[in-house]
């Protein structure tokens, strides 16, 4: 199922964080469009926000409609447009409905995150349930795919930024969690293709590793501040400190990075 809702602006209700006014011609994203996946909590959330907070328009995209709806009211407080989308991102059929839902209520896409991943398969290849592997595979590689393909029509004239969120299990093997790591792995790669194909039309495709998050998905195995179990070197982060991060990926210049992967942990990936 896939239901689209467009709130337009509310100039009445902006809710300027900033310590000092801004103008919006001051904003590093003053008049551009942003969607990203996985937008209703978490990593996707915060960088939903900080985009609005720098004068980006939002279409946020999430399987859960109560989620993205906090999402919604809190990027109209800021003052920014959104269109909100429940969509399934492993969903071809419904990939395409929301691709065109942006063209025709948006008209482009300047920036897209794909955040939306995740899936629960982290036993051994001989214990893995297959069908739960292929969903994991799905939630974390085709849902980049799908998006990317679908959305690129809308970025191929005005040029703009992909940032893929990946994470260091894609870059290193492991026992156990290969469905993620797979899933992730084939991102990353997926990431470097766009970059190779889609430089000399302006767009920049690169990955951000947030490292260990505390998010609804960890927040039983991770506390803030705190390091993880496997990685006594790492620090916890809350999903507001990887935004920074896609908000400089997001802000580069022309020639700026692209088919590379910039990551917030604090070991080799």
């Amino acid at each position: 199922m896939l239901a689209c809702s467009f709130r337009p602006i509310d100039r009445g209700i902006h809710n300027d964080l900033r310590s000092h006014p801004v103008t919006e011609a001051e904003k590093r994203l003053s008049g551009r469009i942003a969607l990203v996946t996985g937008g209703g909590r978490g990593i996707g959330r915060a960088i939903a926000l900080a985009f609005a907070e720098e004068g980006a328009d939002i279409c946020v995209v999430s399987r859960t409609e109560t989620e993205i709806q906090n999402v919604v009211e809190k990027v109209e407080a800021i003052g920014r447009k959104t269109l909100s989308v429940v969509a399934d991102v492993t969903d071809q059929g419904q990939v395409g409905k929301m691709a065109e839902q942006v063209r025709q209520e948006l008209g482009r896409v300047d920036i897209l995150v794909n955040n939306a991943g995740g899936g629960n398969e982290s036993n051994t290849v001989l214990e893995s349930d297959p069908d739960l592997w292929k969903k994991t595979v799905d939630a974390n590689l085709m849902s980049g795919y799908f998006v990317t393909h679908a959305v690129l029509p809308l970025m191929i004239e005005g040029g703009g930024k992909i940032i893929n969120v990946g994470s260091g299990m894609g870059h290193r093997s492991g026992s156990g969690s290969s469905a993620y790591r797979v899933g992730k792995a084939g991102l990353w790669m997926l990431t470097c293709c766009l970059a190779e194909e889609l430089w000399e039309k302006g767009i920049d495709v690169n990955e951000l590793i947030p490292g260990p998050v505390a998010t609804d998905a960890t927040k039983q195995h991770f506390r803030v501040g705190g390091a993880p179990p496997f990685a006594p070197s790492e620090r916890v982060k809350t999903p507001e400190e990887v935004a920074p991060l896609a908000l400089w990926l997001a802000t580069q210049g022309t020639g700026g990075p692209t088919a590379q992967s910039f990551s917030l942990a604090r070991r080799p990936i």
